[in-house]
C-alpha cells in the first residue's frame, strides 16, 4: 500500500509479507518493521481475498477530499485506488486488517 497526500504531503509505503512480517516507510525515517500475529495475516488474506475485494472499482469514484489522503492498495497484479470518501465495506475490511490499526497516514 502507498498512502500520498494529506496536509503534510505524506508518502508512506506499507508492504506486508504472506508471513505476516511487515515494513512502513516514511519519506526519509528510518523504516519501522513488525509482524502480524498469525491469526492477524489470516485476517488480511481473507480481507484481500474476498470476492467482494475483486469488485472494488480500480479507481475513486467520488470526489477528491481536500488535503485528504490518497491510497494505493496493490495486491497480487491487481491495483485499487481509493481516496478519504471512497471506501466501500471491502475495502474497510482490508484497512482494518493492517498493521499498526490501518493505512499509515504520519507523516
Amino acid at each position: 500500500m502507498v498512502v500520498t497526500g494529506g496536509f503534510a504531503g505524506v508518502r508512506n509505503r506499507l508492504v506486508v509479507h504472506r508471513d505476516g512480517e511487515w515494513t512502513v516507510r516514511s519519506g526519509d525515517k528510518p523504516p519501522r518493521t513488525g509482524r502480524q500475529t498469525a491469526a492477524e495475516a489470516a485476517e488480511l488474506r481473507v480481507a484481500l481475498e474476498d470476492p467482494a475485494f475483486a469488485l472494488v472499482p480500480a479507481r475513486p469514484t467520488g470526489r477528491p477530499v481536500a488535503d485528504g489522503f490518497r491510497y494505493e492498495v496493490t495486491h497480487r497484479h491487481r491495483v485499487v485506488v481509493a481516496g478519504d470518501d471512497d471506501r466501500p465495506p471491502a475495502l474497510q475490511r482490508v484497512f482494518d486488517a493492517l498493521p499498526e490499526g490501518g493505512p499509515p497516514t504520519s507523516p
